[in-house]
């Protein structure tokens, strides 16, 4: 920048870096490449350098000083080699879009829609617009635009080794993330590239991994073969000869060298040398690797989050800058002159003007070719607002009831493209003392903010809205012709302003002219950070103050020409060219934004044309003038004598500046016409660079250490050259002003002289409130400043201006951001202009839209997180896309030492605009909240963000038992036990030891009784079974399997049925025969090759001798696919028992003893584990009778149940308590509900049953099945008001969430919200709880989900933060005693504490039945003794935490109630950072933070957290979900989430009682079998 950086140093530094790779041209300076600087003298103030203009000049422009420091930032990196997984992606989702079918995003508003760029490749985005924030002549985007000798260019190339797609520069390459699957030749080298992405992740103190560099040596280091693939092609090398890489002194000259790992080597080592197999734990054993490396230092203090979770708290670095100068002084600027001929009102000045000079032109107005569409001169302006204030006030409602009075707010819609028509009506309104309120024109019901705006127009009071011819016939209109509503919009009556449609005023009718007064002026909108829509009024005496503030700051002059490209409706474009320039009687040349789409060079030519004084632009302007200028001949500017930068206050706008200059200095452009100027809504111009004679004082420049500036401190340029940033001054205060600099937070005190804060102003020319809202305010234009001693500066209020900055030295302003763009993270200040300007600097430049990025910050666990969203160009790749995103992230750390929490990049032409094409921050920020941003591409990385986690936990060690227990009292609480009712006296079918003795005595006694029901998919009876007959088939099967299947005393059968009455009538036949019954679910005929060889397992690990049958499953275990997955010779003989033998058997078998085997229970645990448990006859006797107690079942008495038969409870209730309690069991199969999901409910209410039993899986069925139908339900008279009890069965922590949503949905059918209530058993004990028939209802209490991760009960209220409900599982069942263990120390736990639940009772299992016997591992799961106090009980681990409570309810015997509380079970809990979390926990948290996310199972996976969820939308979706999955763990648990993997409905596997399979789940995730639709590594 033409002498901003002074040190010799860097000049030689730069030099001998580039001198290696730079073509030599004859009879240039080597050392300087193409560019000689003047030697800079220091000036007066050694801290700000002023410029001096060099004499040469090179071609290329000169806004790269950022773009080197990105580019240097990027080198340092590389030295530190780090690969990161790229995220997979379906093919679906890579949509590569046809240039020809695209065109570039059109962006504007109103009626200039037409010009659409000229397809001019080197113009930046086919004219593509942006007239808002990020505009700002954006940091250095145009460097290596000029042609191949570009120097840029070329320290790219060297710097970067970006020969090709790869990035690597001089490490071998054989890093790559992933084995190639296929492909081979050339098309498998270039998957090599895309997977050979390295991105590196910045750490201050990095081992520098590769160093293939030697100091001061040069040497040839080509990178070895990449031969990781399994591909042939070697020829994928990255050679990289000759670069020499000179490190910064100081940065080690250690040349750690690591031997080059051929071959596969480095590929199928996982970090610790663990082969691995699949591609995708080869990526995330990458992410581990890279994840080990040290992060930024932890910070040192925690604070208490109101519970003794510790989060950290940013403590401030010691060694951090702090301000050190001098309070600063008010700077105050030159007195408003008080020149004679200035009128007393802008209005006095239109009437003076309009009848001494009515010739004199106004305003020319070009069409979109560039040509004049009319001239306004000051006559016809005149006469036209006096015609529009006169129709206001006199033709709009009646002669007694006039619609507009002088005061009201009116509404301005107008085009772009039409200043004259604005002119007219704003002076109009002028003259009819209404107050004027411009806005934008709306192009749909829905645009972007229109809501807002609404809002802003319904506050104001506006009903009446002016517009031209043009626009009203352009506005979205109803059938009938009217003009729709606009959402949020109050209704307004439109008015055009066109001559045409106005009457006439009466000869005699004049406007009152007054002198200017405090009455409000106009109304300027302002659009916040949050999207809401302000109005500053403005009044009219600062109106009038402020343009003769401008007019002595400008010099302007009469009948001067000025050429206006900016918006006229609001700042700088309506101040100059609709204000000041009538106050002069100045003649306005409107440049329409669609022109300058067309033709960016147009106000060029205009300045040409009409030879005119000034122009106001913005820096954008400048940047496509210089991307347009293709050295035209006939250009001349050296007329100007100002050129006014509207958004001088933008850091970037200074590169645009130079580069202008530059390349506009040969045209007759002196520097000294360039004059930025700072403004905001509320303070109007804050300051302005004087247009000033040649040769005096030149401007000012500051070079700041961007580290500086981060803690809110100026300091000079750092040595490290690479984080500066360049700032010019926008000239000094206003005339008849004082400005102060405040601190930006809390009391305005004074900042010190070297410190960065809010600028405020204090003078008659600024906003004076926000129209309606008097806090704010008051907070914003009546501020005090204070010094240090507290004593205010001033008597008059100052008005803050929402710019951050420093007065420097000779007074002069310099900007360094917006209020609006502040983003504290972690306690420092970053720039959103900053970040966006570093993100446009990465290379390749053209990748993203220039201005079409957005970066805001959301909050996240206590702190800002910052986010950037870009669009990117439709023809980039997926592995472009990666490389640049990878890249931003550590530009952005290098220059500001800051981590990006979420990079995003959306589909070019997404974004939501603001009407004049800009990007809409707010409602971009919005969109990726809620997860409707719908990305292309996303990189989370929070891993290097968030560093304020709590504290891992260390646990403590346990007090000994004898400090503890003292009577029962466990540390002074009761122990927690509880136990069920006594079994009580027997009963006539009680004395039965065996349930085949019971089915005998019952088929004497009460033969026609009918015991079963089984439904079909209508609903009608499909079979029945009464007790003879149970009795007869089972004799008969008994008399098979003696004879087909020669089958001894206690041989073990399989028993393969589908849910019916064959299952009950095999297992008793089995009885009856003396053989021990297994219940196998059979193989699903469309799922063979998955459900066959559960089948298989279970009866070899059963040691089944046989498998019983029906025909149909024979011959399908005999059928070809069935062998294709399990050879037909490896099963034990199958038995069909449709056609069974006519004979009894001799014999009916009588077990000796009741400890033997009566059944085994097979079930696949929930994290997939196959246990099977041995039931003894009096264990089955025992439950069955504790189940008839609990339910009060007599023979008398209807149950129905919808569950699956093979397993714990499930297999209890179908198969033996109706022969044990003679109850009739109606059955109906799960499976059928598929078809009709109100078969459960229909035959509860059509047998008027009072208990029935289902599982979770028939319960969610019904709640989406029957959602909508409760009303046909009800009509077709479906009553569940007999419902007593409906439990749901189940072997996990209840369901809260399901359960109430039944209750509801049903409740309108008669369904009683207490009769819903859920059970609990597990492997150890089938059914330890049941809701029975009397008792108190369930009980619901809140616990602390942070206490419950540190194994701790904390009861809090509903609704508090963190709390999760947990519903009592039922009631113990009678003979059932239950204690609370600690699981390690297997000591007692007291009352309402979390720990192991224990179980003794008549019913438990006796064992597990595995094929090498009692494994010693699992033996203490069936006989665990208390460590103390109770030492003698034998109880059975469940393997479940859960707590034990007293309640205030008693329960049948009298006794005070104790309710028993699951948790979940020990060996699903995950162990991170020192806490237990259950996987449900964050799974409830992810399904509620996106509609489209149906399931959810996390698991984890060498300590990273993996977070699946199933999609239920379109694939585009899939990228929303990201962000929002990664923010919620955060927030809500405290964890980071490694791995988000999204997938298709129905791919998380579940069990038959509805239980998710998350370990199966996990090894088809690492086995590469969920074709997932997007897989994101967060960093």
């Amino acid at each position: 920048m033409l002498g901003d950086i002074t040190q010799k140093g860097y000049e030689k530094k730069r030099s001998k870096l580039i001198g290696a790779y730079f073509p030599q041209v004859p009879g240039m300076d080597p050392s300087t490449g193409q560019e000689r600087r003047t030697p800079v003298t220091p000036s007066s103030s050694s801290r700000y350098n002023r410029r001096r203009s060099s004499g040469s000049r090179d071609e290329r422009y000169r806004s790269d000083v950022h773009t080197e420091a990105v580019q240097a930032a990027l080198a340092k990196h590389k030295e530190r080699k780090m690969a990161v997984p790229m995220p997979s992606k379906r093919r679906s989702l890579v949509v590569q879009t046809s240039m020809d079918a695209y065109t570039p995003p059109d962006t504007s508003s109103g009626s200039e829609g037409e010009g659409q760029g000229d397809g001019d490749e080197e113009e930046e985005e086919g004219g593509e617009g942006e007239e808002e924030e990020n505009g700002g002549g954006g940091g250095g985007t145009s460097s290596s635009r000029e042609g191949s000798i570009s120097m840029e260019h070329w320290i790219s190339r060297a710097i970067h080794g970006t020969s090709s797609t790869t990035t690597t520069s001089s490490t071998a390459s054989s890093s790559s993330s992933s084995t190639r699957s296929g492909g081979s030749g050339a098309a498998g080298g270039r998957l090599a590239d895309i997977l050979t992405q390295h991105v590196h992740i910045s750490a201050h103190h990095h081992l520098r991994h590769h160093h293939h560099h030697r100091h001061h040596k040069t040497e040839n280091h080509s990178a070895p073969p990449d031969v990781t693939g399994y591909t042939n092609n070697t020829a994928n090398t990255t050679a990289t000869d000759g670069i020499q890489v000179e490190r910064a002194p100081g940065a080690g000259t250690a040349t750690q060298r690591q031997p080059p790992k051929y071959g596969n080597a480095e590929l199928m080592e996982t970090g610790d040398g663990v082969p691995v197999s699949s591609r995708v734990s080869a990526k995330i054993q990458q992410l581990v690797n890279t994840l080990k490396r040290p992060k930024r230092p932890p910070l040192r203090e925690f604070f208490v989050d109101d519970f003794e979770e510790l989060l950290e708290v940013q403590q401030p670095d010691p060694n951090q800058p702090k301000a050190e100068g001098a309070q600063m002084v008010a700077m105050r600027g030159e007195q408003l002159g008080v020149v004679t001929n200035w009128p007393p009102s802008l209005e006095a000045a239109l009437q003076r003007w309009g009848t001494i000079s009515p010739k004199a032109p106004c305003l020319t107005a070009m069409d979109t070719n560039g040509k004049p569409l009319y001239v306004l001169t000051y006559g016809k302006l005149w006469s036209r607002s006096v015609k529009v204030a006169y129709n206001l006030l006199h033709k709009l409602g009646t002669k007694q009831e006039p619609l507009v009075k002088p005061g009201d707010r009116v509404a301005l819609v107008f085009p772009n493209n039409d200043p004259a028509a604005f002119m007219t009506a704003f002076y109009g309104c002028l003259l009819a003392e209404v107050v004027p309120v411009p806005i934008e024109v709306p192009l749909t019901r829905k645009d972007a903010g229109s809501q807002q705006i609404g809002f802003l127009l319904g506050s104001c009071g506006v009903t009446v809205a002016l517009t031209s011819d043009a626009c009203h016939k352009g506005l979205p209109k109803s059938p009938t012709g009217e003009i729709q509503q606009f959402k949020g919009w109050p209704k307004v009556l439109w008015i055009v302003t066109e001559s045409k449609h106005l009457s006439k005023p009466p000869r005699d009718w004049f406007p009152h002219i007054k002198d200017a007064n405090q009455d409000n002026a106009y109304i300027e909108y302002k659009t916040c950070k949050d999207g809401s829509v302000l109005g500053v009024t403005v009044m009219r005496v600062a109106m009038l103050a402020h343009c003769q503030a401008l007019t002595q700051s400008c010099s302007y002059t009469e009948a001067e020409t000025i050429v206006n490209v900016l918006d006229f409706k609001k700042d700088v474009g309506l101040w100059h060219a609709v204000l000041t320039c009538v106050m002069n009687m100045m003649h306005v040349i409107s440049i329409p934004y669609a022109l300058m789409k067309v033709n960016p060079l147009s106000w060029i030519q205009k300045v040409c044309q009409y030879k005119a004084k000034v122009a106001c632009v913005k820096s954008r302007d400048m940047h496509w003038a210089l991307v347009a200028h293709r050295d035209q001949r006939d250009i001349n500017l050296t007329s100007m004598r100002m050129l006014l930068v509207a958004d001088g206050s933008n850091p970037w706008s200074i590169s645009s500046c130079d580069a202008f200059l530059n390349v506009f200095q040969t045209k007759g452009l002196r520097p000294e016409v360039i004059c930025p100027c700072a403004s905001s809504p509320e303070a109007l111009t804050v300051a302005i660079r004087r247009p000033v004679e040649e040769g005096s004082t030149p401007p000012g420049r500051g070079v700041l250490s961007m580290q500086g500036l981060s803690h809110g401190v100026i300091r000079v340029d750092s040595e490290e050259k690479l984080s500066v940033l360049t700032l010019q001054d926008v000239g000094a205060v206003m005339p008849g002003a004082v400005m102060c600099v405040v601190k930006p937070e809390g009391v305005p005190q004074l900042c010190r002289t070297d410190e960065i804060g809010e600028l405020c102003v204090s003078t008659v020319a600024t906003g004076t409130s926000y129209y309606g809202l008097a806090g704010m305010t008051k907070n914003t234009f009546e501020v005090f400043p204070v010094s240090n001693n507290g004593a205010t500066i001033s008597e008059f209020p100052f008005s803050r201006t929402s710019l951050l900055g420093f007065i420097g030295p000779a007074g002069l302003i310099f900007v360094a951001g917006k209020m609006d763009g502040l983003m504290v993270v972690g306690g420092r200040r970053h720039n959103a202009d900053d970040i966006v300007a570093t993100a446009l600097a990465v290379e390749p430049m053209k990748f993203v839209y220039r201005g079409r990025i957005a970066v805001f910050s959301i909050t996240v666990l206590h702190d800002e997180r910052i986010v950037v969203v870009a669009e990117q160009r439709p023809d980039s790749t997926e592995e472009d896309s990666f490389q640049w995103m990878s890249r931003v992230l550590q530009a952005i750390d290098g220059i500001h030492q800051v981590g990006v929490y979420c990079l995003a990049l959306v589909p070019s032409n997404t974004l939501p605009k603001t009407p004049l094409g800009g990007i809409h921050l707010s409602e971009t920020k919005q969109l990726f909240l809620e997860g409707a941003l719908h990305p292309c591409n996303v990189l989370m990385c929070p891993h290097t963000c968030v560093t304020n986690l709590p504290k891992p936990r260390q646990k403590q060690p346990e007090i000994g038992p004898a400090s503890v227990m003292v009577g029962n009292l466990v540390s002074g609480k009761r122990i927690a036990q509880a136990s069920g009712r006594d079994l009580g006296q027997i009963e006539d079918n009680d004395q039965f030891l065996f349930l085949a003795e019971v089915l005998q005595w019952r088929a004497q006694t009460t033969p026609d009784h009918v015991l079963y029901t089984l439904l079909n998919s209508r609903g009608t009876i499909a079979s029945s079974l009464t007790c003879v007959q149970l009795h007869k088939r089972a004799e008969k099967i008994a008399a098979m399997l003696a004879e087909r299947g020669h089958l001894q005393d206690g041989d073990h059968v399989a028993l393969v049925y589908p849910p019916g009455i064959d299952l009950i009538v095999a297992f008793y036949g089995c009885l009856y025969a003396g053989c021990v019954p297994i219940t196998v679910r059979p193989p699903h005929p469309q799922n063979i090759a998955t459900t066959l060889p559960t089948v298989k397992m279970i009866v070899e690990v059963s040691r089944s001798v046989c498998v019983m049958t029906t025909q149909l499953i024979s011959k399908l275990l005999k059928s070809k696919e069935a062998s294709a997955t399990v050879d037909v010779r490896t099963w034990p003989p199958v038995l069909d028992t449709d056609d069974l033998p006519k004979k009894k058997p001799p014999l009916l078998y009588k077990p000796s003893n009741p400890d033997t085997l009566a059944y085994l229970d097979f079930s696949v645990s929930t994290t997939g584990m196959l246990a099977g448990v041995k039931m003894s006859h009096t264990a089955t006797s025992a439950f069955c009778r504790s189940i008839k107690l609990q339910c009060e079942l007599y023979p008398s008495r209807e149950v129905a149940i919808c569950l699956d038969p093979y397993c714990g409870l499930g297999f209890v209730l179908w198969c033996l308590c109706s022969v044990y309690s003679g109850h009739q069991s109606i059955l109906i199969p799960p499976s059928e509900l598929e078809v009709n999901p109100a078969l459960w409910l229909s035959a509860v209410s059509q047998y008027k049953v009072r208990d029935t039993f289902c599982s979770y899986s028939v319960m969610e069925l019904c709640t989406k099945g029957l959602g909508l139908q409760t009303d046909s339900l009800k009509s077709r008279g479906l009553d569940l008001s007999r419902v007593r009890t409906c439990v749901v069965v189940a072997e996990e922590r209840p369901r809260i969430a399901l359960t109430q949503s039944f209750s509801k949905l049903f409740k309108d059918l008669g369904l009683h919200p207490r009769a819903v209530s859920t059970s609990f058993g597990c492997r150890v004990n089938l059914a330890i709880c049941l809701q029975g028939t009397s008792g108190p209802d369930p009980t619901t209490v809140y616990v602390d989900m942070r206490a419950l991760r540190h194994d701790r009960v904390r009861l809090v209220e509903r609704g508090s933060p963190h709390s999760l409900p947990l519903m009592e599982s039922g009631k113990i069942l009678p003979g059932v005693r239950i204690i609370i263990a600690n699981p390690e120390t297997k000591g007692p736990m007291g009352e309402s504490h979390l720990g192991e639940i224990w179980v003794h009772s008549g019913h438990n299992a006796s064992g597990y039945f595995t094929v090498y016997g009692d494994e010693v591992l699992q033996s203490d799961h069936f006989n665990s003794r208390l460590s103390f106090g109770d030492t003698q009980t034998i109880w059975a681990r469940t393997g479940y935490l859960g707590f034990l409570r007293r309640t205030e309810l008693t329960d049948a015997s009298g006794e005070r109630h104790d309710a028993l509380y699951v948790v979940g079970a020990l060996e699903e809990a995950m162990e991170l950072r020192g806490m237990r979390y259950h996987p449900i926990d964050i799974e409830t948290s992810v399904i509620r933070t996106h509609k489209s996310i149906t399931e959810c199972a996390v698991f984890t996976w060498t300590n990273l957290l993996v977070v699946v969820v199933e999609l239920d939308g379109s694939e585009q979706e899939a990228l929303d979900l990201v962000p929002l999955v990664t923010n919620v763990v955060l927030e809500e648990h405290y964890l980071i989430v490694g791995v988000v993997v999204v997938v298709d409905i129905g791919v998380i596997p579940i069990n038959s009682r509805g239980e998710k399979q998350r370990m199966h789940l996990r090894d088809g995730f690492l086995a590469d079998q969920l074709d997932p639709i997007y897989v994101a590594y967060n960093m």
